[in-house]
């Protein structure tokens, strides 16, 4: 077997730039030792999953996240800026807090930036001053302290600002629409030679980030969603012909969905954006869920905020409707499914006692601070993020690959997905804790 390992560009302030000791030698809170500071040529490999019988292999692989034995900045040079973009999600201000920290402490920063308001702060709104004694406790709170916005994205405007304003280091922390904007923010950058870097700190609470291993806040999304989960299936079963309906976030993936699934075990049916449903006829949610009643006397019913988008009647104005970041105005599934399970009983049960709970704990679950597991892994993202822009990498996103931590091309990562695989054996363990039927199979085995 022949192979050969390929590691993936990482952009960088020019080499030509003097460079620095780090002062990781002299913290007081670090020992380095052999292999505390990563080389250029340690690397992570983005598939550890091989078939040894290929005749070639090329093993993608990206560079490894952490402190290097040489930085770029002076830490007095140092003019940081922090922003957060889009939606909520658990660990906004654990992240914030720990650039803050980690610039402060690791490395002596003291002009560190909040850009309030998201995107349209930089040039609409002045900054506001961060040290570790305001940000002390930050990682308690929901939300993010800076605020933060959708859409506002003005290229000009913005990179104008960070100019004005002499920032020489960009935190932008933010989803799929956010990183997309970094990248053009990167590449305005590097088209007017400024010495600034620029990182992404990928936040979505659905986990629909390609690359990385997950996105922080997911845990806590998913721990969250089992008090809905539990309250939807203690509504159900005190009712006759109960039914919990729980709407969970997931626009174009469902693994909030999949993954609470799975730890509730009182899920009767998951409805994800990437497998289609249908309601009525043979093998349809309808029948599944009368046969359900017929043998519990309730059922809990889990759809993800993008299922079933298509089912959905709406007028050619909401078809054309899109928010301020630019995503397709989504309807609400949980509101049209609650109506069509109320219609289709009443039709084919009229008489019958029939009950949908409705639970939709959306807003809910973004808003909680992260819990430990993600309060780790925001300390980990920042310290990262922090280590690769000060050795003068920029243009990269830090997240676990495989359980390691590395700089992805900022670019790669605003272009891929990561969506349930329904071929995937974790698919399958849903249905099998469900026992839902295949609706896309049954669908196409009604097509003539």
């Amino acid at each position: 077997m022949a192979d050969a390992i390929i590691a993936e560009k990482l952009p960088s302030l020019s080499d030509d730039l003097h460079r620095h000791r780090n002062p990781l030698e002299d913290n007081s809170f670090f020992h380095p030792c052999n292999g505390f500071y990563i080389t250029p040529t340690d690397v992570v490999l983005s598939q550890v999953v091989y078939d040894l019988s290929a005749d070639f292999q090329s093993h993608v692989a990206y560079h490894r996240a952490g402190p290097r034995r040489e930085i770029l900045y002076e830490a007095s040079d140092v003019k940081a800026a922090i922003v957060t973009c889009g939606g909520l999600c658990p660990g906004m201000n654990t992240v914030i807090r720990e650039l803050v920290v980690g610039l402060w402490e690791l490395y002596g920063v003291r002009k560190i930036y909040g850009i309030p308001a998201g995107y349209r702060g930089f040039y609409s709104m002045e900054p506001v001053e961060l040290n570790p004694k305001l940000v002390h406790d930050w990682h308690k709170k929901g939300g993010t302290v800076l605020a933060t916005s959708r859409g506002g994205f003005n290229l000009d405007k913005i990179v104008h600002a960070i100019q004005l304003n002499g920032y020489n280091q960009v935190y932008i922390i933010g989803g799929d629409g956010t990183m997309r904007g970094a990248v053009e923010i990167f590449k305005e950058i590097s088209r007017r030679k400024l010495v600034v870097g620029v990182t992404g700190i990928p936040k979505t609470v659905d986990n629909d980030v390609g690359i990385i291993d997950r996105s922080f806040g997911f845990q806590t999304a998913v721990e969250m969603a089992q008090e809905a989960i539990s309250a939807a299936h203690v509504e159900a079963e005190s009712a006759v012909n109960g039914i919990g309906l729980v709407k969970l976030m997931g626009r174009s993936t469902g693994h909030i969905a999949l993954h609470s699934t799975l730890s509730s075990r009182d899920v009767d049916c998951c409805l994800i954006p990437e497998m289609s449903f249908y309601l009525e006829g043979k093998g349809g949610l309808f029948e599944f869920l009368e046969q359900r009643l017929k043998e519990r006397g309730h059922a809990v019913l889990v759809v993800a905020e993008g299922a079933g988008q298509e089912m959905i009647p709406r007028t050619e104005s909401q078809k054309q409707e899109q928010d301020e970041s630019g995503n397709a105005v989504f309807l609400d599934v949980g509101v049209w499914l609650k109506s069509a399970l109320n219609e289709w009983w009443k039709r084919d049960h009229p008489g019958e006692l029939f009950t949908v709970k409705y639970i939709d704990p959306t807003y809910m679950i973004r808003a909680v601070p992260a819990n430990a597991t993600d309060n780790s892994y925001c300390t980990l993202l920042a310290h990262s993020a922090i280590h690769g822009v000060m050795a003068g990498y920029t243009g990269f996103v830090s997240g676990p690959v495989n359980g390691n931590y590395a700089y992805i091309p900022l670019e790669e990562v605003a272009q891929t997905k990561n969506e349930v695989n329904t071929s995937d054996p974790k698919w399958a363990w849903v249905r099998s804790v469900t026992t839902q039927p295949d609706f896309e199979k049954n669908l196409k085995g009604q097509t003539p």
